[in-house]
């Protein structure tokens, strides 16, 4: 534990010079993210889609052929001969429709792959600025609690002094001594969860991410543009790639109550036949025949009775168009619920942002103040105490705060649909580079 914490507080005195940012991090786990590499793979299987669609309304050919060697015994003589034969077919579907809805079906499909690896490269996005901030915060918290146990030692060592000198009790030492037990407990945690931290991002781009930029002190967020929650929402309920794919899903689902119709429509083709056969005889009363035949006409096919198959296909078809239905809405409200509370963490986060920056400048004057009166003997050990505490959790919940209202910011563009590398761009400018 004592070389994980070294390590960890080491890492915080280096200069945030060749450090990676947020886009290179982002760069990196698009090439080395595990799951954005099995959503690409996905798509890549999801493309083929349409052309195995498409094929039901090309031609079809084939060939065969066959050999048989048959021994034969009439009027007692044996007839031993080898008959051979082949032949090729070529059908054109003239008139399959339900073919033609599988080939619309196949092109609606194929919107649906591309925007789930859209939706995949936006959550992948999501996920990397969460972990990139999540070790700033991490780290963040382990300065803050660096920086209380040190304060707490030195409150600590004047108060033996004191104590020694008798102008304060052994309670006051307790006192100090129990604030800089728990803040060395807090160190040890804090340095734990940094190092967790390190390894989710880790596992986003394939290897240790090293250093990182932090953001620069002062960094301005701005508001949500345009800064009306009814238009984030609106732009969600339509743009949302999880409202896209639902709503191609349903179009889908149509489709596929067309294509169980049309199974009770007939079928015309255009079919073209060639064949060959010959038989050699092998006994010397034997003689050899060979035959050819070609064709080409039209084929038509009615289904009338398939055991209900076909009603029953119609009505699961009818049912399942009813749920996609409803997995629509249900996309369209939780993308509008989605963008919301993202409109909402973006405000309340710059709230927040500017209340604890006011509450941090008052936490260090406090703190100030009670040192001063401490040493006039005015205030007691524990007033010291509680004032370093209160300005380590300012400073920790103000560094929360910004990181969290960034993440809120992706947050609501990815429910509008509409996050990509320019806005990842955006926020690695607030970083110091």
């Amino acid at each position: 534990m004592k070389t994980l914490l070294a390590g960890a507080v080491a890492s915080l005195l280096v200069s945030s010079a060749g450090a990676m940012d947020l886009l290179e991090v982002y760069q990196e786990s698009l090439a080395n993210d595990a799951v954005y590499a099995a959503a690409r793979a996905q798509a890549e299987a999801g493309r083929e889609g349409v052309v195995q669609a498409r094929a039901g309304l090309l031609p079809n050919v084939g060939v065969s052929g066959n050999t048989t060697w048959n021994e034969n015994t009439f009027s007692g003589v044996d007839r031993n001969y080898n008959s051979n034969g082949y032949g090729a077919q070529l059908t054109q579907p003239l008139f399959r429709w339900q073919n033609w809805v599988q080939y619309q079906q196949g092109r609606l499909q194929l919107g649906v792959t591309e925007a789930q690896l859209l939706n995949a490269r936006q959550d992948l996005a999501l996920r990397v600025s969460q972990a990139y901030f999540d070790v700033l915060k991490a780290q963040d918290v382990l300065l803050a609690v660096e920086s209380l146990k040190q304060a707490a030692s030195e409150q600590l060592a004047l108060s033996k002094k004191s104590f020694e000198v008798g102008t304060v009790t052994i309670t006051d030492v307790h006192e100090a001594q129990s604030r800089f037990d728990l803040a060395n407990a807090q160190q040890l945690a804090a340095a734990n969860d940094l190092e967790v931290r390190r390894q989710a991002l880790t596992q986003l781009i394939g290897r240790p991410a090293g250093d990182l930029a932090p953001l620069r002190e002062g960094a301005e967020i701005e508001a949500p543009q345009p800064g009306d929650i009814g238009s984030w929402v609106g732009a969600a309920e339509q743009n949302a790639y999880g409202v896209q794919i639902q709503r191609l899903a349903a179009e889908i689902a149509d489709r596929e109550v067309d294509r169980n119709r049309a199974a009770h429509l007939p079928t015309v083709d255009v079919v073209a036949r060639y064949s060959k056969a010959n038989t050699g005889f092998s006994t010397t009363t034997g003689a050899a025949a060979e035959s050819t035949s070609r064709s080409i006409g039209l084929e038509l096919a009615m289904p009338l009775y398939a055991g209900g198959a076909l009603w029953s296909r119609d009505r699961e078809a009818a049912a399942l168009k009813l749920r996609a239905d409803s997995d629509l809405e249900a996309a369209r409200r939780s993308a509008a619920l989605a963008a919301r509370q993202a409109y909402l963490g973006v405000t309340s986060g710059m709230a927040q942002i500017s209340a604890l920056e006011a509450a941090r400048v008052s936490s260090r004057s406090a703190l100030e103040a009670n040192r001063l009166g401490y040493e006039v003997g005015v205030r007691i050990n524990i007033d010291v105490l509680n004032a370093q505490s209160q300005l380590s959790d300012a400073e920790q919940r103000l560094a929360a705060a910004r990181y969290d209202t960034l993440v809120a910011q992706l947050q609501l563009e990815a429910a509008a649909g509409s996050l990509d590398e320019d806005d990842i761009r955006r926020v690695n400018g607030l970083l110091k580079h």
